[in-house]
């Protein structure tokens, strides 16, 4: 299974989203969003829902515990 930065990255560039509108979004610098892609960092558990809310994904997707993007 992928790990969440690498899902993370995944689902940027599936759907075209522009770095910086999500960095804004999620309010934190693009600088940060680059480290969550990266792996250095990870965003906290509100990080996280806005996250799984603005791709519609399952938290369990997005950090990489299921193959399944569903919500349920």
């Amino acid at each position: 299974m992928a790990s969440f930065s690498e899902r993370l990255s995944e689902l940027i560039a599936a759907r075209g989203v522009q770095k910086k509108e999500l960095a804004k979004y999620l309010g934190i610098s693009y600088r940060n969003l680059r480290h969550y892609e990266t792996g250095e960092r990870k965003p906290d558990f509100d990080g996280l829902l806005k996250l799984a809310e603005f791709f519609d994904v399952s938290l369990d997707y997005l950090v990489g515990l299921s193959d399944n993007p569903e919500r349920k």
